[in-house]
């Protein structure tokens, strides 16, 4: 899909996924802007707050997710995906699913020493750990504090494996620490590919890596000996889905080894938000999108039972799933994927005090 260039009069706000600040779902007091006041959402620049939690590694018991224990460094994400499931958990911080998410950013500045000590806890079991479960952990405020890099040094320490989800090329920065966590087959990265489009990346995921660079990245670990795969997710019935032998066959021949696919959700506000992208973006598609999205919740546009939120139901969503599949068998992706090991797992001495 090629997309069309926007009308003249079009003004987005530049390197964010939405203009707009829904109200918190669990706060009964909202604030209306003076309409005779400055907007200061206008060119919203990015904050930063410190996330003073006392531990790092989450875990959950669902059955749409392959693993159990995650990490997730910042809270909120500056990459500002329209689309991201993740935008409602701001509303548990007494902020918004909108803006907030991604341009009021907490960071536990003090990972890497809470994840050091909570491998080495007597009651820890080595497992897989997920960077991350919600938010990128490569967004772009990454580049600059390297806690991600910090925690995967202490994952080598450890030899505990870890799977980094991300969309972001700045990957490949850490393809030394991400080595030494090969050698003891405790590592495997997947890259979010989205789309091909340029453009419609761009307006999606406005502060996210652009198509070409994330298959770059993919290129990179490949050629580095780092087990890398491809997520193709979400895809969004009406407007990516055409994408999906396109995307799985550019992954593949850049060297991923394998591939996985999720249908967009849309959670509490992100309907809305999402919604609103869509009336921003593509007016004239809104409706065949929204509608393909209820023909696979059963009406709706989010179904949050589980075994259902990932994948939909129904013939269109059989569909998406027959032509991921079919692409993959195509490319070469349906093979076995890598096993992560725990075998190698150790409790380094002195390693409380290398991380103070």
């Amino acid at each position: 899909m090629s997309c069309e260039p926007l009308p003249p009069h079009f003004s987005p706000l530049r390197g964010r996924g939405t203009d707009q600040n829904p109200m918190n779902r669990f706060e009964k007091i909202i604030f209306e802007p003076d309409p005779d006041e400055p907007d200061i959402n206008t060119k919203p620049k990015t904050e930063f707050f410190h996330d003073t939690t006392k531990s790092l590694i989450t875990y959950n018991n669902s059955p749409d997710l392959g693993f159990t224990a995650g990490i997730n460094i910042y809270r909120g994400c500056e990459h500002g995906c329209s689309y991201c499931f993740a935008r409602p958990y701001h509303e548990y911080l007494g902020m918004s699913s909108g803006l907030d998410f991604e341009s009021k950013i907490l960071i536990k500045a003090n990972a890497p020493q809470l994840l050091a000590k909570e491998l080495s806890a007597r009651k820890w079991h080595p497992q897989v750990v997920v960077m991350s479960g919600a938010t990128d952990c490569y967004q772009p405020v990454e580049r600059r504090l390297q806690l991600n890099r910090q925690c995967l040094e202490v994952f080598a320490e450890f030899c505990n494996p870890v799977v980094i989800i991300t969309k972001n090329h700045l990957v490949t920065r850490d393809i030394d620490v991400l080595k030494k966590l090969a050698k003891h087959q405790a590592v495997k990265v997947f890259i979010s590919v989205t789309t091909l489009d340029a453009q419609l990346g761009g307006w999606m995921e406005p502060r996210a890596s652009r198509p070409v660079h994330r298959l770059k990245a993919i290129r990179e670990l490949s050629e580095a000996g780092i087990p890398v795969g491809a997520m193709v997710a979400p895809i969004i019935p009406g407007l990516t889905d055409h994408e999906i032998p396109q995307i799985v066959a550019s992954v593949a021949n850049h060297g991923a080894q394998s591939a996985g696919h999720t249908i967009v959700r849309l959670p509490f506000a992100v309907k809305d938000i999402f919604t609103h992208w869509l009336e921003t973006y593509f007016p004239d598609r809104k409706d065949k999108i929204l509608n393909r999205i209820r023909d696979i919740r059963g009406g709706k546009l989010n179904d949050p039972r589980f075994g259902m939120r990932m994948a939909g139901e129904g013939a269109y969503a059989e569909h998406i799933h027959d032509m991921f599949y079919l692409a993959c068998k195509r490319s070469g992706l349906d093979k076995s994927r890598t096993v992560l090991s725990t075998a190698s797992f150790k409790i380094p001495s002195r390693q409380l005090t290398l991380f103070d």
